[in-house]
Parts: C-alpha cells; structure tokens; sequence
C-alpha cells in the first residue's frame, strides 16, 4: 500500500505529549529508484551487445546517436516522473486535533487542523474528481486526501480513517 501508519493508535490511553497516531500517503510506484538503476543497466546491455558485432563498421556510428537519444530520453523522463510523483501527506491525529499537511511535487505545503470531535471522513463515490473520493470535514473545511491514491485503496483509507479518528477522539 502507498501509505502505512508511522504510529498507532494505542489500545489505552496514554499521558504522552506526542501524536496518537501518524499516517503517512504517498503515490504508488511501480519502478522503485533501485529497481530503476538495475532496468536502465540492463537496457543498456542490451543494446550494447548488437552493437559489439558492429564495432569499427560505420554502421555503428549510425546507430550510435539514435541509441543515445532513446537512453537519454528514457532517463529524462523516468526522472521526471519520479519528481512528478513527488507527492506526501501526512496526517497526525492529537489528544485534541487533527492535523493534514500535503506537500506538492514543487515542495510548496498546505496544511489544515481541526478539533479531533469535529473531524468527519467521508467518501465521495460520485461526483469529485475522481472515483471514491476522501474527504476530511471540520473547522468550516473540507479537504481532500489520498486523491492520488487508486480507486480501491481509496475505500481501504476510508474504512481505516472512519475507524481511527472515533478512536483517537476518544483516547483523550
């Protein structure tokens, strides 16, 4: 799943400072940065290997620019989506609130808080931006989160989210 809860809630009541419980979201990646290296490395010795029969012909150097250019370009691009992607929220849930900080591809932050007893999640099947949509609603707002989450995981954040925000309320 592209999210995990950092912290727990707890299962009594605890006289700690800090956080209840943290749930950090974040985009699904299908090519990890590690799993990107060993592709580009095995793309890349993939079309070598034609072109070590091929050394010395003029052939090669035919060849050669237009295999820099599709590696280049292919390198460019995974990069850009890995910054495209570059996406987090976290959401904090206090003794007294809640707290929402998304931070965008760009690094510019939102954040929104709300006294945890009015926070309510709700799921948008129709009607938002895209299918099953989560919604946080509280302190005369209403934010999205995990919109870049897929339609099922969505549903998935929705039962957790409806279950631990009465639990957290209560913990105080």
């Amino acid at each position: 799943m592209p999210y995990e809860w950092v912290k727990e809630l707890p299962d009594t009541p605890t006289e700690s400072e800090g956080p209840l419980a943290e749930l950090h979201l974040w985009p699904y990646r299908s090519l990890p940065r590690k799993g990107f290296v060993t592709f580009f490395a095995i793309t890349s010795a993939f079309i070598a290997l034609p072109l070590i029969a091929m050394i010395g012909s003029p052939v090669m150097w035919g060849l050669l620019p237009f295999i820099v250019i599709a590696m280049g370009l292919m390198w460019y691009l995974l990069q850009r989506s890995y910054r495209d992607g570059d996406v987090i929220e976290t959401m904090t849930l206090w003794p007294e609130r809640v707290d929402l900080l998304h931070r965008d591809k760009t690094g510019k932050t939102s954040s929104w808080t709300c006294n945890i007893y009015w926070a309510k999640v709700s799921l948008h099947p129709r009607g938002g931006p895209v299918p099953n949509y989560v919604t946080l609603k509280g302190n005369s707002r209403e934010v999205e989160i995990g919109a870049f989450l897929s339609e099922d995981e969505r549903k998935e954040l929705y039962s957790e989210l409806l279950l631990a925000l009465p639990r957290a309320a209560r913990k105080q």
